[in-house]
């Protein structure tokens, strides 16, 4: 065991004996990278409690984003999360557990856990329990020799699938599995629906905890992937796969639990029309809107973490190849309901759903910066200025649209900068995490950028 890491003896021999009496005969204790790319070390059942201890070392100075570079620094450790020990309903004989990094006994500060629980804590010293629900968008393909096709065998024949009862039925034996281990890990499956992308799906379950969120999402993207392998096809969480075709989005929708009373702040239906609300013609609490104020303000730099892959930007588009509109926003502005913005206040439920997020992001860094954001706006009693509820789309003027209004980034290089430049975020994230994230998001730029592509050598080779 290392050094200063405090467990429950008891509680993880009580586990320990729990799961071997259900078949589990090997436990994984994993984390994610900057990435939020999984990582683990499997270790069979009767080692568990010595794995609550810390027996995993990392060295994680060999892996992108995690600081600790160089032969001379001692491992991590990863301390697993009793609370989120989770049977693979797939394969019983394994049970994941998610992981705080440790080094030299204490939480390491450029675990991406670690900075979302503190940014948790920092909620809970003022009574508030920051709740997010994601709505997880992905491609399931199949490969016909050197191509991907959609995962149902039949080609659909119009300008989107959305919502195609063909389309979802001919998914059937895939999304009747993964719904099923849905309701079975008990995430309150709401609904699934063929998404506007040939081969796309969405999947909808609970809101609960930012915590707890994070790691069914991580733990999500496991199940899907491994799923799909099973059905001879492969699951992608690529934000846009194909240049004519949806982004799978994330969207991120937030709202703030009073730990007390139980009541939800952005619950106009419970808690008094703010003032500020009533002066925009909004049914809606001010703390709601101090909270969007704040993800406003600091929307540059939060993109570097809701949208942190070159392909990204690729999404943030009003049109691409589409006829239609791409339905991601393009504009840092908030709206009553309204779609084309970043943020969106719906109708049918008390929250602010963030828009842009999508699909390959590191969903503890994402929900992190968010919560610390609103936080800032709430403490400051921010204001958003007057809400944006035509369609953006079509009115793309950021010059005349008010004192908040600009383009979000439109690339990778441009939301790193943001981030390298935000004092905000460093002091929340502290400066060597963000020269850290920021590093590794410069190198993807500069890797994808400067790579010269068979199709740009066709286009300019003789063009001048």
């Amino acid at each position: 065991m290392t050094d200063n890491i405090q467990v429950n003896g008891e509680l993880a021999k009580e586990l320990q004996k729990k799961l071997a009496s259900e078949g589990v005969e090997y436990c994984y204790a994993t984390y994610v990278d900057v990435h939020g790319v999984s990582k683990t070390k499997c270790v069979p059942v009767s080692h568990l409690a010595h794995m609550m201890g810390g027996s995993e070392l990392f060295t994680v100075g060999a892996l992108e984003g995690m600081g600790l570079v160089g032969p001379h620094f001692d491992e991590c450790a990863a301390v697993p999360d009793l609370a989120s020990a989770t049977v693979l309903p797939w394969d019983k004989r394994y049970c994941w557990f998610a992981s705080d990094m440790h080094f030299h006994g204490q939480p390491y500060s450029n675990c991406s856990r670690v900075i979302l629980k503190r940014a948790s804590e920092k909620a809970a010293s003022k009574r508030l329990i920051f709740n997010l629900g994601i709505e997880p968008e992905f491609y399931v393909l199949r490969r016909e020799g050197d191509t991907l096709a959609p995962l149902q065998g039949e080609a659909f024949h119009g300008p989107t699938p959305a919502y195609d009862l063909n389309q979802i039925s001919l998914a059937g034996p895939f999304l009747e599995e993964l719904t099923r281990y849905v309701e079975e890990l008990g995430w309150g499956l709401y609904s699934f629906d063929q998404e506007g992308g040939h081969g796309q799906f969405e999947i909808d379950f609970g809101y609960t905890d930012a915590l707890t969120t994070a790691d069914r999402l991580t733990f999500f993207r496991f199940m899907v992937k491994s799923i799909a392998r099973k059905h001879g096809a492969v699951a992608s969480f690529m934000p846009k796969p194909f240049s004519n075709d949806f982004r799978s989005g994330a969207h991120h929708n937030m709202s703030l639990m009073d730990m007390d009373t139980k009541e939800n702040l952005f619950d106009a239906s419970v808690r008094p029309v703010g003032e500020l609300a009533r002066s925009y013609g909004l049914n809606a609490t001010d703390e709601t809107l101090h909270f969007a104020a704040g993800l406003l303000e600091h929307a540059q730099a939060l993109c570097a973490f809701t949208c942190p892959s070159y392909n990204s930007y690729k999404g943030l588009i009003a049109q691409g190849d589409m006829p239609d509109m791409s339905w991601a926003p393009v504009l840092q502005a908030y709206g009553r309901n309204n779609r084309s913005a970043m943020l969106r206040l719906p109708m049918n439920r008390p929250c602010i759903e963030n828009r842009a997020p999508d699909m390959s992001a590191n969903f503890y860094l994402s929900a992190a910066l968010s919560l610390y954001a609103g936080l800032d706006g709430l403490e400051r009693k921010a204001d958003p200025g007057q809400p944006l509820n035509d369609n953006l789309y079509l009115s793309r003027d950021v010059r005349s649209r008010g004192r908040n209004m600009r383009r979000l980034p439109r690339t990778l290089l441009e939301a790193s900068d943001a981030l390298e430049e935000s004092e905000f975020a460093r002091s929340v994230f502290g400066e060597e995490f963000v020269d850290i994230f920021v590093a590794q998001k410069r190198k993807e730029w500069d890797a994808q950028f400067y790579a010269v592509t068979k199709s740009e050598r066709d286009r300019y080779l003789t063009f001048v």
